[in-house]
């Protein structure tokens, strides 16, 4: 088993929890502006000044010229615009780090809501492209993304979550043919129509674990405070 962490451009994170997947963390991958938030907080993190990560991934449009020099050996350059950094960081560890069975994604949220509404709404992509979700089988990579608020995964189909009796609980899928069967909630999800954002958030879990029952394999964003 083997643990990677991607740090993005967003909030880079305060409380103990997503700093300590940091610690943790076999691999680290910093999307290009998110290896700036690296470089001020990682004596923060570790009480080492000289920490560094394995690599910077992006178009390197955010980084000054003076540390794009200082660190070539990092710099994996990827000038193309079909995909956001924070996927190309992704696709980075899938290529290079075929033992990596875990990715956390830390500052993907804040400061921008556009980033962050984009960052979040990717993780359905990964369920369905590369088999990454919340909900992990065999053969699949565990991902999330983890803020100082709230962690965040995709799944992409009928599960059971361990989540813990009396948390908070939002679903999100962009597919409005999708019906979601569940138990385990405050307000089930039974006659729940997916087509507005805000139709199933800020539930409640009514026992520590939750099952969700898909009417047909499709995505679905889960965000539990």
């Amino acid at each position: 088993m083997s643990q990677a962490v991607i740090i993005g451009n967003g909030d880079f994170p305060r409380k103990e929890y997503p700093r300590l997947l940091l610690r943790q963390a076999d691999v680290i991958v910093c999307c290009d502006g998110g290896f700036r938030s690296f470089m001020r907080n990682r004596k923060a993190v570790w009480g080492d000044s000289e920490k560094l990560p394995d690599a910077i991934v992006g178009d390197m449009d955010s980084l000054s010229g003076r540390l794009l020099h200082e660190y070539a050996d990092l710099v994996k350059r990827v000038p193309s615009q079909d995909d956001n950094d924070q996927t190309k960081a992704v696709r980075y560890i899938l290529d290079n780090h075929p033992e990596v069975d875990t990715i956390h994604i830390l500052g993907a949220t804040g400061k921008r809501e556009c980033h962050t509404i984009g960052n979040l709404s990717l993780l359905m992509e990964y369920a369905g492209q590369f088999g990454m979700s919340g909900d992990p089988k065999e053969g699949e990579i565990f991902t999330d993304i983890v803020s100082d608020y709230s962690t965040a995964f995709a799944i992409a189909d009928s599960c059971e979550l361990w989540v813990g009796e009396g948390r908070n609980v939002s679903i999100f899928s962009p597919d409005n043919s999708l019906q979601i069967r569940s138990q385990g909630l405050v307000w089930p999800t039974d006659d729940v129509r997916f087509d507005n954002w805000w139709k199933a958030t800020l539930n409640r879990a009514s026992s520590d674990s939750i099952t969700l029952t898909f009417s047909h394999r499709s995505a679905a964003l889960v965000i539990l405070d």
